[in-house]
């Protein structure tokens, strides 16, 4: 239940008009936004998992984003497209993303099939989003992937993958992977954008080269800016043309009566996931009230983006979620 005196507001046209008529123009195209469920609700039964999707739902958001782990920090993590499969089936009309499913560490023949299964359960209503990884160098190893190759693993897999999501049979000699004649059918009938997440210059190039969009972390809009105009320019120099591009933040948010307050609960939570002192995202998390970080998310909008993942950290999960909640409505509600 959300604390006394702690929940958030209830939404007003002048707060609206606030944030709105800095995003007027960015509004009348419409940002996506989504929110990553409670993890608690995705790990305790069917029933827990049906609130988290229906909370999803109900509080209108436009997409659920789900993370991967195989073995992370000690052995944490839960798969990102069983965790996609069963929201999708749980929310009939919710768009789920992953954000991101370490496609280096498996197959791609199988992840294929996977993806293929998937997009016939929930046509056009899944989002593809990959990485490399790199946290937990420990994590890379357990799945026999030495992790200076990770990279290149990572390209070979996304030809492979999209060929066979695109209906073609494969045939490869790779350093990594090695096929003769491999097809996966049926091909999903609504195609499955790919998102390519990652920092590095080698994942920028990775986007443009093979991907339908690009998740962007820890950036600043000036930066998001200027990636994605990069990745158009990558796209063309290899021939493709007339991309409808997916690009996307990643978003950790702290909520709270005060930014300190939201400081406090988002800077505890994010030092235990990623082991590191706060300071080292500090600058890109936004934190305080709803009105807050509706604020600082608006210059992304402008730089571009178009789909945004609200990681929301709060002193409970239900105000979390309420406060995200709020955020949309407050980026998205014409005044």
């Amino acid at each position: 239940m959300t604390a006394a005196g702690s929940g958030p507001a209830a939404v007003d046209t002048a707060t609206v008009d606030t944030v709105g008529t800095a995003a007027a123009e960015i509004r009348s195209v419409g940002p996506r936004i989504g929110v990553r469920p409670p993890f608690a609700l995705l790990r305790s039964g069917t029933e827990r998992l049906f609130d988290a999707a229906r909370q999803v739902r109900d509080l209108g958001f436009d997409h659920a984003v789900i993370g991967d782990h195989v073995s992370f920090r000690g052995g944490y993590g839960s798969d990102g497209l069983i965790q996609a499969t069963a929201l999708l089936m749980a929310a009939p009309g919710v768009e789920v993303h992953t954000g991101v499913f370490l496609l280096p560490l498996r197959h791609p023949v199988p992840v294929a099939r996977q993806v293929a299964t998937l997009a016939a359960l929930a046509p056009g209503r899944f989002v593809f989003g990959v990485g490399i990884g790199g946290e937990d160098r420990a994590e890379i190893e357990a799945c026999g992937v030495d992790p200076a190759t990770r990279g290149r693993r990572m390209d070979e897999a996304l030809v492979v993958l999209r060929a066979l999501l695109a209906g073609e049979a494969v045939t490869v000699d790779g350093e990594h992977f090695r096929l003769r004649d491999v097809r996966v059918s049926p091909p999903p009938a609504v195609a499955v954008p790919i998102v390519i997440g990652g920092r590095s210059a080698a994942a920028v190039r990775r986007a443009g080269r093979h991907g339908d969009g690009w998740l962007g972390v820890w950036v600043s809009p000036d930066r998001y800016a200027a990636v994605t105009a990069e990745i158009d320019g990558v796209a063309v120099s290899a021939g493709r043309t007339g991309t409808a591009w997916r690009h996307a933040l990643l978003v950790w948010c702290g909520f709270g009566r005060s930014v300190e307050d939201a400081g406090c609960s988002v800077s505890r939570a994010m030092e235990s996931f990623y082991g590191v002192p706060f300071d080292r995202f500090s600058k890109y998390v936004p934190r305080g009230t709803p009105q807050d970080v509706a604020e600082a998310l608006v210059p992304y909008l402008e730089a571009g983006c178009r789909d945004v993942h609200l990681l929301p950290v709060a002193s409970d999960e239900d105000e979390a979620m309420e406060s995200a909640a709020q955020v949309r409505r407050l980026l998205v509600r014409r005044g």
